[in-house]
């Protein structure tokens, strides 16, 4: 059956819109869906009637009405599946790797493809990692084959392996960041934000116009959405109660939420390149990267319901890019940001500043992609992720392992996913590889060159965008855990 979620295989090619939806999927300047979502919104705090938003405890997060991409019923025959191999092709028997490097990429993306992949317009191809024996458990190898015809004639065919969709929704400015509040997906551009129903058909409804969007996180127990927005680059906090309201447009009683102030600014900050939201315990910490200085600020809940200074370390030799914040052991807490220079960490115990890693063998600086808290490690364990490289060091600048994660080509975005993989876009392809060991999981060629950005993932799900043309951007999806996998 086929699926009316506003999404399309990213294999399909684009087919002419049919009239009267144009409006549905034309730029941001074009009318939007009067109707709410066709699956309510996750929970806000309620207004009580005195101007103060009353925190309400989180419900837990509900299970997506879509149905996960491979199951039954989510696919029909007359799609063909995404991510499959030619049933006529060679199987292919290459000896186990231990090496993570990417030479891997080079043996994956040099087989030929097969030619009836090739009459095919896809806009990503799969290929299988340069190996295809896995160790098992016992420590044998078991001979991984993939052979899947690609001209499904069942109706009850459904592919396993991963596969990527698309929203047919096009956006006429860039994306720049997405954060999920529930099922939905909420976008940030060049030029505004707005709301992608992800239970329903795809539909997006503008919030707010005429502001750029950097950076965002949604916390639904607090009722905010974190961004970096604005030409100043300001740290500022939407109330979702009142975004939730621009939605739904109830009558009654509603305009007073209307004209009162549906956001606060975190402190007086501008400038902001980066953030990221840790929780300690029972607190929240937004640890925030300016260009010369990293702010900490904690989540104070009612009366104060915002975000209040904890730690400021200003004049930083070297300007932070990119910030996490670790907690060594379960009580120690450690700031690590990444700069052109290198990696360093800041103790929050004694205020003391220190490098954790800077690549002798690269002259000029470096672009730091991602820092990747190992896990089961305590807090101790780092992967960092620059240029096209990734280094495994602990949280005082020892190497963890004489070995270094190599991308095959300097990658757009990197980004960890919580199944214990490790994500780079590239120009030409998506390389999918194992966290722990820096292997090679799995590739997906592009059809041709484009730019991809990471937006955000959840669990096994990953969204990000593409540039089409260089004049509209598309968001595109993809499952990671699926039964296939392993084998992949």
């Amino acid at each position: 059956m086929k699926r009316n979620d506003g999404t399309l295989l990213a294999s399909d090619p684009p087919k002419p819109l049919i009239e009267g939806s144009r409006s549905s999927y034309a730029g941001e300047g074009t009318p939007v869906s009067a109707g709410p979502p066709n699956r309510p919104l996750p929970p806000t705090p309620d207004d009580d009637g005195t101007g103060t938003l009353v925190n309400r405890r989180a419900r837990e997060e509900r299970t997506e009405g879509t149905p996960l991409l491979g199951t039954p019923g989510s696919r029909g025959s007359t799609v063909l599946p995404d991510l499959l191999s030619q049933a006529s092709a060679a199987r292919t028997s290459i000896a186990h790797s231990d090496r993570s490097s990417s030479e891997e990429y080079r043996q994956a993306i040099n087989k030929s493809t097969p030619p009836p992949l090739q009459q095919r317009q896809r806009s990503f191809v799969p290929l299988l990692p340069p190996f295809s024996q896995r160790p098992t458990p016992d420590g044998t190898s078991r001979q991984t084959n993939v052979n899947v015809n690609v001209t499904p004639t069942s109706h009850d065919v459904v592919s396993d392996t991963p596969e990527i969709r698309k929203y047919k929704k096009r956006f006429n400015s860039e994306v720049l960041c997405a954060a999920l509040w529930g099922v939905n997906l909420l976008i940030g551009t060049e030029n505004g934000l707005m709301l992608l129903d992800r239970s329903g058909q795809g539909k997006v409804y503008q919030l707010i116009s005429r502001r750029r969007f950097q950076q965002m996180d949604v916390l639904e127990g607090q009722n905010i959405l974190v961004t970096i927005s604005g030409r100043k680059g300001r740290v500022r906090v939407y109330y979702l109660s009142w975004l939730k309201f621009k939605i739904l447009r109830t009558e009654g009683g509603s305009d007073q939420l209307e004209k009162r102030s549906g956001w606060i600014n975190v402190g007086d900050l501008q400038g902001a390149v980066h953030f990221k939201i840790v929780k300690y315990e029972k607190i929240k910490f937004l640890v925030i990267a300016l260009r010369d200085s990293i702010e900490i600020y904690a989540w104070a809940p009612k009366p104060y319901h915002k975000f209040m200074a904890f730690k400021s370390f200003a004049d930083l030799q070297h300007k932070p890019l990119l910030v996490d914040l670790t907690i060594e052991e379960g009580t120690r807490l450690k700031v690590v940001y990444g700069s052109a220079n290198g990696f360093h960490a800041i103790d929050l115990d004694s205020s003391s500043v220190y490098d954790i890693y800077s690549p002798k063998h690269l002259q000029g600086p470096i672009t730091p992609h991602t820092i990747v808290t190992l896990p089961n490690s305590n807090g101790m364990n780092l992967l960092l992720c620059y240029d096209n490289e990734g280094v495994y060091v602990n949280t005082y600048g020892k190497m963890m392992k004489n070995m270094v994660l190599q991308w095959g080509e300097m990658p757009t975005s990197v980004a960890y996913i919580g199944i214990g993989e490790i994500m780079g876009w590239g120009n030409k392809a998506i390389e999918i590889r194992n966290v722990e060991t820096g292997h090679l999981d799995g590739v997906f060629m592009h059809k041709k060159a484009q730019k991809l950005k990471f937006l955000c993932e959840r669990n096994d799900k990953v969204f990000f965008s593409s540039a089409k043309g260089g004049s509209t951007w598309q968001i595109y999806f993809m499952v990671l855990n699926k039964p296939g996998m392993a084998n992949w």
